[in-house]
């Protein structure tokens, strides 16, 4: 059986596809899959189980993107093709069953979209690949057990979707003091690559100091997932890397301004999100505060603590 699944360009989206793509295979477990992405994204789907190739789309002028994508499947008969692209590429292949979203925005949050694509309800949850060579990767930067380390992610594609840094530094210190849910904690700081999230994690890595890992654009995806994953709790900006660390598991505190909450929260068991005033207005995310940033944290280790 052969199952081609084109996800997303962005990482986030891509990440959010993932219990969608977990669905197939768990329904299918001998089926061979096809994943079509953008190069951002590939590294979501590289620990995959049957995926049997990746096609890295890059974008090109003409949409001549899709003609390499028509060169690589194309004369193969499919038995299902997903599309989350909202394109028209899977009414010119050979298939048994064809599930297209549908294009433009959308009222609800994108997990629900991709859920009712199959009929899903509740929709499944996005999953992180990795494996046991990720695990130690993680383990020889991250040493100790799990508690002594909170992931954060400063940096975001888009400036406006950033915290500011200082409040990153104070919210870390007010969970890592003496007597704090994380006391004693160091920061293991991720971000992509690139000059401008170099840029953006700098002001939080130095003054953190020694008390912080800069792994900002040197890990692979699944070696990220498996640091998020080692980690006692995640806090950043709307990003793929906070998808991703809600894929893993670990408790997930995203910040949000400018983009939509509804449409783009994190997605996993243990999740929670600190909105601006205003959201989403344009400015917005300067108004977010350490105190309300600092309850939601403090909430959600309390729930984990209960569970």
């Amino acid at each position: 059986m052969r199952i081609l699944f084109i996800s997303s360009t962005r990482i986030g989206d891509a990440v959010l596809s993932t219990g969608l793509l977990d669905h197939l295979i768990r329904t299918h477990p001998h089926a061979k899959v096809a994943v079509a992405c953008g190069p951002a994204a590939e590294g979501v789907f590289a620990r995959m189980p049957n995926r049997a190739w990746t096609i890295v789309l890059a974008k090109r002028r003409f949409r001549l993107h899709w003609w390499e994508l028509w060169r690589e499947v194309g004369r193969q008969r499919w038995d299902i093709v997903v599309d989350l692209r909202g394109s028209a590429f899977a009414w010119m292949l050979r298939a048994g069953q064809r599930f297209v979203m549908r294009g433009g925005r959308q009222k609800g949050h994108r997990l629900t979209h991709l859920g009712a694509l199959l009929g899903l309800d509740p929709p499944p949850l996005p999953v992180a690949w990795f494996n046991a060579a990720d695990r130690a990767r993680a383990a020889a930067l991250l040493p100790g057990e799990g508690g002594l380390w909170i992931a954060l992610g400063p940096t975001a594609n888009w400036d406006r979707k950033v915290w500011p840094a200082d409040r990153f530094v104070a919210l870390f210190r007010a969970l890592t003091a003496p007597g704090a849910p994380l006391a004693g904690a160091r920061a293991a700081v991720l971000g992509g690559p690139g000059a401008q999230e170099a840029a953006m994690a700098a002001p939080v890595l130095a003054a953190l100091g020694d008390r912080a890992v800069d792994l900002v654009g040197r890990l692979s995806l699944p070696e990220v997932a498996a640091v998020l994953a080692r980690s006692a709790l995640f806090v950043g900006n709307d990003s793929g890397l906070m998808h991703l660390s809600a894929a893993t598991g670990t408790p997930t505190l995203g910040l949000f301004g400018p983009s939509r909450v509804e449409e783009y929260a994190p997605a996993g068991r243990r999740t929670a999100t600190a909105v601006a005033p205003g959201s989403p207005a344009l400015d917005s995310m300067p108004g977010l505060t350490l105190e309300a940033a600092l309850a939601a944290a403090q909430g959600l280790l309390d729930r984990r603590a209960a569970a």
